[in-house]
């Protein structure tokens, strides 16, 4: 896609949101991106733009504004079977962004689609902050209580549950995640609404 696109404008940036870039590296040497592909180890993207879920989108105009809000979107059709989100109808309306200048949403559209965070959820994001201070400071089981309290105050964030799992020495992939997972269609798959 980025190959496609990026003669016509487009910029794409890969962040993920792990604790070192030696965690990360393996993944990003085996994807060979040509696009720029970044380790946020503070999780500052998440808290800014409100990112609960992985792997999240969003799209970024050349102003500055966000031309589509945060959606979960697959650049390929590998693990349908999982999540069920077929790739070409975002894939399309990103092409049709791009080279035609079809905007996706008005600006009212981006707004009302935004998901605010909710007082917890904010005191969630400061929980898992303050944990991981503690964590990187060696007070891991002050750090394993404040990772707990932000996954209760926000359970549907998986950059907070999923995110905290490494940390914790827990396979981000493994058991506790599809637990995770489990719980979070158990309460209804809160997540950001389809574009």
């Amino acid at each position: 896609m980025y190959a496609e696109l990026a003669p016509h404008g487009l910029m794409i940036i890969t962040v993920a949101l792990d604790q070192s870039p030696d965690d990360i590296r393996p993944y990003i040497e085996e994807a060979k991106p040509t696009h720029p592909s970044l380790v946020d180890t503070e999780h500052v993207l998440a808290d800014l733009y409100g990112m609960v879920n992985i792997p999240t989108v969003v799209w970024i105009d050349e102003g500055g504004r966000i031309a589509r809000p945060n959606s979960v979107e697959f650049g390929n059709d590998a693990f349908i079977e999982f999540h069920g989100r077929p790739s070409a109808p975002h894939l399309e309306a990103l092409r049709s962004w791009v080279k035609d200048g079809k905007s996706p949403m008005t600006e009212d559209e981006v707004r009302r689609a935004q998901m605010m965070p909710t007082p917890d959820e904010q005191l969630a994001r400061v929980e898992f902050t303050l944990a991981w201070h503690l964590h990187q400071n060696g007070k891991t089981e002050a750090a394993k209580r404040h990772f707990a309290r932000a996954g209760e105050l926000s359970p549907d964030d998986f950059t907070i549950r999923r995110g905290s799992m490494p940390i914790l020495g827990i396979d981000p992939m493994g058991e506790k995640f599809f637990e995770l997972y489990q719980d979070w269609e158990e309460r209804g798959r809160r997540t950001y609404e389809p574009r």
